[in-house]
């Protein structure tokens, strides 16, 4: 079975894990343990497939456009300031929300709703898909796009604002200076920090709108209020702490991939 199950395996099995903190949310430490004490640890890793469907594309859409846009912008000694890169990072962050992003998050937005409903009726990735398709045309997988486009513009932004900040600090007058990659992955995870602050509120309401109740909101704008009027301000901080923790290994260990992939395919292949 692929992705949403991995949240509903959070939930304990009769006569097993009771929570810690019942009536409450599930905090990060609960979720692990109990997981892992019903499913063992590879119960960690379940939905690894469905996550891999979305991951491998949006890093390639947004390094794609990235490079691309970075090409033309560079001054005369290759160099990309800050607010270069700033709207590199917005172009790269659209561009993966209109191609990947939007139609994988409303799946798993719409998985995860189903699985952890009394009656689930997806039984795999690809099921779920066809069944969405079929009830709601291919525009039910782009439930949301605005606020996807906002959350995904304003965190490259914010992440590749930040990582080419750091860069050029560290590299002071030369553009071509190495970096070693615990000082990329350092960067990268300064940069993950500031975009889930940056940004959180938005990953909140796009996820409303992707959600089985997105029919509650008439637009982007209406959640927005909505969630303000009936739940307060700090509802649009919800889930702050762990995303902060997994966002920033996330950020750091994909800017190092990334760093590295071009080194060497610019040993392969030199450019220059």
């Amino acid at each position: 079975m692929a992705a949403p199950r991995a949240l509903a395996a959070a939930a304990p099995a009769p006569g097993k894990a009771k929570l810690t903190h019942p009536g409450k949310a599930i905090l990060a430490g609960d979720c692990v343990r109990q997981t892992v004490r019903s499913h063992g640890v590879l119960g960690l890793y379940r939905g690894l497939s469905s996550l891999l469907y979305g991951s491998i594309p949006k890093a390639a859409v947004r390094f794609g456009m990235f490079e691309f846009l970075s090409n033309h912008m560079r001054d005369a000694q290759g160099r990309l300031d800050s607010t270069r890169g700033l709207l590199c990072g917005l172009g790269a962050g659209v561009a993966e929300a209109v191609v990947v992003v939007c139609p994988m998050e409303t799946v798993k937005v719409k998985f995860i709703h189903d699985q952890t409903s009394p009656n689930p009726k997806y039984k795999g990735f690809f099921h779920g898909v066809r069944e969405i398709v079929r009830e709601q045309g291919l525009k039910g997988t782009y439930q949301g796009l605005t606020a996807t486009v906002l959350k995904q513009g304003s965190n490259q932004a914010i992440r590749f604002f930040v990582m080419t900040s750091l860069r050029n600090w560290y590299r002071g007058d030369n553009p071509n200076k190495p970096m070693n990659p615990l000082i990329t992955g350092v960067f990268g995870a300064i940069a993950g920090a500031a975009s889930v602050f940056g940004n959180t509120p938005l990953d909140v309401i796009k996820t409303r709108m992707q959600g089985l109740e997105a029919h509650k909101y008439r637009n982007t704008w209406d959640c927005g209020m909505q969630i303000l009027r009936n739940e307060g301000l700090k509802a649009f901080y919800k889930g702050t702490v762990p995303r902060l923790g997994r966002v920033c290994a996330d950020v750091a260990i994909v800017f190092i991939i990334y760093d590295e992939v071009v080194k060497l395919l610019n040993k392969v292949w030199p450019t220059d």
